[in-house]
């Protein structure tokens, strides 16, 4: 998760400054420049800095006024399935407010978080968590699930928060599960075969499983990069909504063709440097002028399996792209927490 800090005030910069230190967490800080001290990036137009952050972080954080920030991100607010988790901080740090979010995109546990380390007092309007209720949103992001059906995770949701109960079925084990009971209509199915109908009414939450090892040339065209990856998963019978990561070495962190794709389908991508390629232990198609190019025998296949348990689709090359696909484990935790 990629964080973006925005303050305009001076002493807002300063709770800035105090929450980076202790949030663990990627972190770009931007304060007014009237009130920059040199440790932030400076701006002047806050529009065009809001616009610029939602749509290159995964959260933002105000420090000011609660109605300046619902002004600043309005334009830009389209869906929960990609917006960004805003938090707003006031300018004495006594309130840590989840806007926007709360759920899926982790602003409600990042509320949390930031609120502990400045000492502020988290305020989360959202039902389930007010009243302590199961919410299949935040469990998703927590246990990094694809939820396939939004509206019956609205239904599950509105069900749980009326103190009402559902089903449940999963084809892994799960610690810490809760009491869920027969509820043949509606229910919640943990699943790679989304054809399964446990429930009349089945929300499948499918395990993101898969890390993808890629490569490219430089200036390889982001079009014809997603065409290889979309048609290697569609061949080797790969769901890209099980797909963890993308993952590769470091010296493409800025090719384009990569970002891209990461961006269009809301996958993180994952850098390596050639040492802790060379590290992975295991049998791997090797290449002299990789090696001698990059420092890593293999691309693909080695970035795969840093966060992969088995190599599923050995090195696949084409025009100077390669691509790799591997298993991940699969831990599923009812008390994990998303941050």
């Amino acid at each position: 998760m990629k964080i973006a800090v925005i303050s305009v005030t001076e002493n807002g910069n300063k709770i800035s400054r105090r929450m980076a230190a202790g949030i663990g967490i990627a972190c770009d800080r931007f304060a007014f420049s009237k009130h920059c001290d040199g440790s932030a990036v400076p701006f002047d137009d806050m529009k065009q800095m809001t616009a610029k952050c939602f749509g290159e972080y995964d959260g933002i954080i105000f420090i000011c006024a609660c109605g300046i920030a619902v002004r600043m991100i309005a334009p830009h607010v389209v869906s929960k399935l990609s917006d960004p988790a805003v938090v707003v901080i006031d300018e004495s740090g006594k309130f840590a407010i989840s806007l926007l979010s709360g759920h899926i995109g982790k602003a409600n546990a990042l509320t949390e978080k930031v609120a502990e380390i400045i000492g502020a007092e988290p305020v989360i309007t959202t039902a389930t968590d007010v009243g302590g209720k199961f919410s299949p949103d935040s469990f998703a992001a927590a246990n990094d699930l694809y939820i396939c059906e939004y509206d019956i995770a609205k239904e599950i949701a509105a069900e749980t928060a009326n103190g009402g109960n559902v089903g449940f079925y999963s084809d892994t084990g799960c610690l810490n599960t809760p009491p869920f009971c027969d509820n043949k209509r509606l229910g919640i199915c943990i699943s790679s075969d989304a054809a399964k109908m446990p429930f009349e009414h089945t929300l499948h939450l499918i395990p993101k499983d898969i890390i993808i090892g890629a490569g490219c040339k430089k200036g390889t065209s982001a079009e014809k990069f997603e065409l290889f990856l979309l048609s290697q998963l569609a061949e080797n019978k790969l769901d890209i909504r099980r797909v963890k990561a993308l993952c590769t070495i470091d010296i493409k962190r800025e090719e384009n063709a990569i970002l891209t794709f990461c961006h269009n389908h809301h996958i993180p991508p994952q850098f390596y440097s050639a040492a802790e390629l060379m590290a992975v232990k295991g049998q791997f198609t090797s290449s002299e002028f990789v090696l001698k190019t990059t420092g890593a025998d293999n691309i693909c296949e080695r970035s795969a399996m840093v966060m992969g348990k088995s190599l599923l689709v050995k090195k696949q090359a084409m025009n100077g792209m390669t691509f790799a696909a591997a298993e991940a484990p699969v831990k599923i935790d009812f008390n994990r927490r998303v941050l």
